[in-house]
């Protein structure tokens, strides 16, 4: 079920190396300010939580999951494993996310939300990225629930825009999607997340490419007293 309610603060770095992927982003949250976006490593980024694109086994062996696996060590893909094994019975589908602690002061948690199925896939014409992102916000948003105030800073980078191929520009655009999305509202699981994405951007193939798509939550009646 979708509840209209207001988020708590939440510092947001957007962070790439990516000069392509940083432009885009700059054009795609020229009306969202209080994004933080720059040229950089996320390994640079203090905060929280990092946010990881992945694969649906969890497996840290491309792109920025290899990176951040090198940085934290392999302990990380282990945790990251394991609750995609206990949560999702080993298999994590686009439009969910898992948050681990790291095992470090910086980031205190790693956040792993897939992008695509299996290592290297191309999801460039798929809205991967959008369930990627909103995945990993919701993330943030369950945490929160759990242990309130345990993130309040949060750093992603251009999500599928490397081994995803996904373009600059659309990754950009479609990420402001899964930010506004969560800026507004929060989903109780998963899965009604994932079917009201689909259901709206379904048809975004044949909108311009410079189009960011803003998701509304499925209008639902009001219950009966």
């Amino acid at each position: 079920m979708t509840v209209n309610r207001v988020q708590p603060q939440l510092r947001v770095v957007l962070a790439d190396v990516n000069p392509k992927v940083v432009e885009s982003w700059r054009a795609a949250f020229a009306d969202t300010p209080e994004i933080e976006i720059r040229k950089g490593s996320i390994l640079h980024e203090e905060v929280d939580a990092w946010v990881s694109p992945t694969n649906s086994r969890g497996r840290m062996d491309g792109g920025v999951d290899a990176v951040i696996k090198r940085h934290l060590g392999a302990g990380i893909q282990l945790r990251v494993q394991r609750a995609i094994r206990d949560g999702f019975a080993g298999s994590l589908p686009v439009g969910s996310a898992v948050c681990v602690p790291s095992g470090a002061v910086n980031p205190r948690f790693l956040i792993s939300t897939p992008t695509m199925e299996t290592s290297s896939q191309n999801v460039s014409e798929t809205l991967n990225v959008a369930l990627a992102c909103a995945a990993a916000f919701q993330a943030v948003h369950r945490q929160n629930l759990a242990q309130p105030g345990s993130i309040t800073s949060v750093a992603l980078v251009g999500m599928g825009a490397r081994t995803g191929r996904v373009p600059a520009r659309v990754c950009a655009n479609l990420m402001w999607t899964g930010y506004t999305l969560f800026h507004d509202h929060h989903f109780e699981d998963y899965d009604d997340l994932r079917s009201t994405i689909a259901a709206q951007l379904d048809d975004i193939e044949n909108a311009p490419e410079e189009q960011r798509i803003r998701i509304a939550p499925p209008h639902r009646p009001a219950s009966r007293r």
